[in-house]
């Protein structure tokens, strides 16, 4: 039996490692992805996200996964492992930085800012904002977010291979295409609510002018909370599906704008 038992310790101890290196990359994307990576979400529940993740991920590339080597180099591949895990999340994470944008223009544009503001938690944002971002996260779970995750985690793994530290052209390459994505949604969500502001403001004005002793403030105030919050119920459903249709487009083919 014993020597039964030694005969199986290489295979033990190279799924180990191929387990291992896997789950340093997908334990690492975890910590930023939406819905998942979220700081509400409790540490020990992504931990066991990140065992899950790793065991639907690791058949997939471990016939591509190096061999552990010296000390050196098992360090040198964790750290890139490490490192792709994060910018990779980091990308991912820009989509829910486009929801808070978004809420953050409209909440300003519609003077909901200040009466409707969060100044509770690390991340504080209007609650326009908020409500896109929990509703776009629930939207995105229910439409299978898990599973295409689990593909861009593995589809990760052709961009940078196991144990190689991403290279800066990709970081510079693939970073700056998804800040100007995440930007051009963002203000391309919140157009209705800059449109709007912009009629509310120069209505203000041609009123202004016509009657200058009426104080238009005290008059429009009223109407632009209103109208914001009207225009939110009307305008969340189109903002939230185009979102999750970017999202989904960004997820079937993650890198097919990479030279």
């Amino acid at each position: 039996m014993i020597a039964d038992l030694t005969a199986l310790l290489p295979l033990t101890e190279g799924i180990l490692w191929a387990g291992f290196l896997v789950f340093l990359r997908v334990g690492a994307m975890l910590a930023f992805v939406p819905a998942f990576g979220e700081q509400s979400v409790p540490v020990r529940i992504r931990l066991g996200l990140g065992l899950a993740f790793t065991l639907i991920v690791l058949p997939g590339v471990a016939a591509d996964l190096p061999a552990p080597g010296s000390l050196i180099a098992t360090v040198g591949m964790a750290g890139a492992e490490l490192a792709t895990g994060l910018f990779m999340g980091l990308i991912l994470r820009m989509f829910v930085l486009t929801l808070q944008i978004a809420g953050t223009i409209a909440a300003q544009s519609t003077s909901l800012s200040q009466i409707f503001g969060g100044s509770a938690g690390i991340d504080p944002m209007p609650a326009i904002g908020n409500i896109l971002v929990i509703a776009g996260l629930a939207l995105a779970v229910l439409l299978g977010l898990h599973v295409r995750l689990a593909a861009f985690m593995i589809d990760s793994y052709t961009l940078v291979p196991a144990g190689q530290m991403i290279g800066p052209a990709v970081v510079s390459a693939l970073g700056l295409a998804e800040v100007a994505r995440a930007f051009a949604l963002a203000f391309s969500l919140s157009a209705p609510f800059v449109v709007a502001s912009l009629i509310y403001n120069v209505t203000l004005g041609v009123i202004n002018r016509a009657m200058p002793q009426l104080m238009v403030a005290f008059v429009g105030a009223p109407a632009i909370t209103a109208g914001g919050l009207a225009l939110l119920l009307i305008s969340a459903p189109v903002l939230l599906s185009l979102w999750v249709k970017a999202l989904d487009a960004f997820l079937a083919a993650p890198f097919a704008g990479l030279p």
